[in-house]
């Protein structure tokens, strides 16, 4: 009789930590929703309000990006691109963005799944989306503020304010 083979589990997967602050913000390109390439790299001059979300369509997600619509002067006037980055595909991102008015950028983390999520240490693999991770950038590419909230707690607005003054001196 044989015996079956011994059960094995796959090695661990290395978990990519969360750039810290001060440290080069790891360069990426990601098709926004009109299918048109993003790279961090080409915004060097202007500060980037890195933004990852779980999903299009979803309440908590819906709503974050909402108070960034409503505030985009905010950004505009620390001269800070806004991009909001999940795993949907680049379809979904339009769609979402003409249902809720978006006029900033949301990129698609679609394929390979999750890859830049996984780069800034927010992919979930085990739900397979991105954590709620906020990356303010400086204009020379240098990461200056990093929040990552728990799965279900929405980001605190005035924390944008708040960092963006840092950035801007105000």
């Amino acid at each position: 009789m044989t015996q079956p083979a011994p059960v094995t589990s796959a090695p661990a997967t290395a978990v990519t930590a969360v750039p810290a602050v001060g440290v080069p913000a790891p360069d990426f390109e990601l098709l926004n929703q009109f299918g048109e390439p993003v790279r961090l790299s080409e915004l060097r001059g202007r500060a980037v309000v890195l933004v990852f979300f779980p999903f299009a369509f979803s309440g908590i997600c819906t709503g974050e990006l909402c108070e960034i619509r409503d505030n985009l002067a905010l950004f505009e006037d620390a001269d800070a691109v806004v991009l909001g980055v999940s795993v949907d595909s680049k379809f979904a991102q339009r769609a979402y963005a003409e249902r809720e008015g978006y006029t900033f950028d949301l990129l698609a983390d679609f394929w390979p799944h999750g890859a830049v999520a996984e780069q800034y240490g927010v992919f979930d693999p085990e739900s397979g989306m991105a954590k709620r991770g906020t990356f303010i950038i400086d204009a020379d590419g240098i990461v200056r503020y990093v929040v990552v909230n728990p799965r279900g707690q929405a980001r605190d607005f005035a924390e944008y304010r708040n960092a963006l003054a840092g950035l801007t001196g105000n």
